[in-house]
């Protein structure tokens, strides 16, 4: 069975004394858990080194909140996936809704992130959903199939075999909402059934094998009811990440989850 896996997103937060103590907490916690879950932190760029260089030798593995579809040239401000590859970064978001929805990134320039990111050998984490008008006027599988089908377009339902999908409804990311379990569980299980509909054969077939992770205000007191839920395979941590306490319960309510479904 794939360990589940935990990310923490940073977002635009952080500083070179703040990084330190958070990694200093973090880190002793985090190495116990490993037998039982994959753990990445996901910082700024400009700390990317200084996160790289803390981890090594850890086991917890650092990944890149964006990434451009190009892999040189006249584009100013970007960072490419061979650069991410270079520090030694293991996946890296693509399409998170505070990309698509502020900075106006299509499926698909999602898609073509993704493509670069696996051709760097990292694994890229696709993060999909539905805004809450999406929702409530019934088009929040739609959308989503969208997001999903942008990539297939791109590389193929192979593409899907080295990659983590990241559920994050729109209207929970940041706002204290959290979706209801049964529209968790809902959501994850439509994705891997589009996918496995999408596939050829049993054998192309890459859903029952994909990591599919759920975003949206998951903190310690609802991440042990998200991560017992079907189909949820770990999550993707936004500000409680920033918490060393509060990511520290998270993760091991993941171990306990992966420690449960072993045991069955």
């Amino acid at each position: 069975m794939t360990k589940p896996l935990l990310i923490g997103n940073w977002k635009m937060n952080g500083s070179l004394q703040l990084n330190q103590e958070l990694l200093h907490r973090l880190i002793p916690k985090l190495q116990q858990l490993q037998k039982h879950i994959d753990i990445a932190v996901c910082p700024p760029s400009p700390y990317l080194f200084q996160v790289c260089d803390a981890l090594a030798c850890t086991g917890i593995v650092t990944g890149a909140q964006t990434v451009s579809e190009h892999a040189s040239g006249a584009h100013t401000g970007e960072v490419s996936a061979s650069m991410l590859s270079e520090l030694k970064c293991r996946f890296v978001l693509v399409g998170h809704s505070e990309r698509r929805l502020k900075y106006a990134e299509s499926s698909a320039a999602v898609a073509a992130k993704f493509e670069a990111v696996q051709n760097a050998g990292m694994t890229p984490v696709l993060c999909v959903g539905e805004t809450l008008e999406e929702r409530e006027s019934g088009q929040a599988a739609m959308v989503i199939e969208q997001q999903l089908q942008a990539v297939i377009d791109q590389v193929g339902l192979a593409g899907f075999e080295q990659a983590v999908v990241a559920y994050e409804p729109v209207w929970a990311i940041g706002t204290g909402e959290v979706a209801q379990a049964s529209q968790i569980e809902s959501v994850h299980q439509s994705i891997r059934a589009f996918l496995s509909s999408s596939a050829p054969s049993r054998k192309e077939d890459p859903s029952q094998r994909l990591r599919i992770v759920y975003g949206g205000s998951v903190n310690s007191s609802n991440a042990a009811e998200i991560f017992n839920l079907a189909d949820v395979n770990g999550g993707l941590i936004g500000g409680a990440s920033l918490k060393a306490d509060e990511f520290i319960q998270i993760s091991e309510s993941l171990a306990e989850t992966a420690d449960a479904l072993v045991s069955e």
